[in-house]
């Protein structure tokens, strides 16, 4: 079949279902279980509408139990059992991972990345967003910074692989050095600690320019009211940047921070590009990808360590959504 005839094929089942679902539903709770009818007309009509509701949701309660609940309890049940899908261990694999070093240092560099990469990436960000709002051309100057968020991670991987070579001809760290008179290029990526630091910066760079274009609109959104009664009592630009806008944009600087915060969570691209994971920076994601394909129920055990980590990260976001919206 044509891929055209199956896209309209699919549209009209889709529809069709839906509209036949909701209309068989209607009128089944309206005619069978709750008939609108008899002496109990009143009360009828009152359960039915309180049900009503419930069949809308429903298709949308069950794709999301489908897709989100199920895989995660089937690879909750899954990390019980080992290498072989018929032995169950129980908690041995997790028992395995927490014992495991390669697992502590991966599970020590994510936290890293948790603290360093929302944190700068945030921050330069409203930098950026605050000096390119004063600046003739700073529409051109934010194009350029926002540019990276249109590469892949592995493309931005392969880019910084060039400014890391350890080739004074090619990598810009070892070119520098060479001008500041040192001889011996170095392979900053296998610098124990700093190389963790050098695959950092990769993600910063991306996300920056995210950071930037959301808080730029925060920025644009303070009253000029209150810019210019601070101006008058006499504010000078630090404290009319620090004391009066940033207050006023925390809310949005803390969906930004979290946001980048639960990326990072999940980032394995640039780690298995760079390094492989090797040289101490192994991160949960590329050390699940290490169990993946050898040993399914140490990868699930992982992923389900991962899991926990971003929930508390999302309920906290979804916790100053709420707020946000009182």
């Amino acid at each position: 079949m044509p891929v055209i005839l199956q896209g309209i094929v699919t549209i009209l089942i889709g529809v069709g279902g839906c509209v036949a679902y909701f209309y068989v539903s209607n009128y089944v709770l309206d005619r069978f279980i709750f008939p609108a009818k008899g002496e109990n007309i009143g009360r009828n009509i009152n359960r039915a509408n309180a049900v009503r509701p419930w069949l809308f949701l429903f298709p949308a309660i069950f794709v999301l139990g489908l897709y989100l609940v199920y895989p995660v309890v089937g690879s909750f049940v899954r990390s019980l059992y080992g290498r072989d899908p018929e032995v169950f261990v129980g908690l041995g694999n997790y028992t395995q991972l927490f014992g495991s070093e390669t697992f502590q240092i991966a599970f020590l560099n994510n936290l890293g990345w948790v603290i360093v990469v929302p944190a700068a990436s945030t921050f330069i960000g409203l930098v950026a967003a605050q000096l390119t709002d004063k600046l003739s051309w700073g529409s051109f100057a934010k194009s350029m910074i926002f540019m990276p968020m249109a590469i892949s991670f592995v493309g931005a991987s392969l880019i910084w692989k060039f400014v890391y070579a350890n080739d004074a001809e090619i990598g810009l760290i070892n070119a520098i050095r060479a001008a500041m008179g040192f001889d011996d290029p170095i392979d900053v990526l296998q610098i124990p600690f700093w190389n963790n630091l050098f695959l950092m910066v990769i993600l910063i760079w991306i996300q920056t320019g995210f950071a930037m274009v959301i808080l730029a609109a925060a920025l644009r959104g303070i009253p000029d009211e209150t810019i210019e009664a601070a101006i008058l009592d006499g504010a000078n630009p630090w404290q009319l940047f620090f004391r009066i806008k940033v207050p006023q944009i925390m809310p949005t600087i803390l969906v930004v921070w979290t946001t980048i915060t639960v990326l990072v969570l999940k980032v394995f691209d640039i780690v298995y590009t760079m390094t492989g994971g090797n040289f101490d920076t192994e991160i949960l994601p590329s050390y699940m990808m290490d169990f993946m394909f050898r040993d399914d129920g140490r990868a699930t055990a992982i992923a389900f360590v991962i899991m926990i980590v971003v929930l508390p990260v999302m309920f906290w976001n979804i916790r100053q959504a709420r707020r946000e919206m009182r």
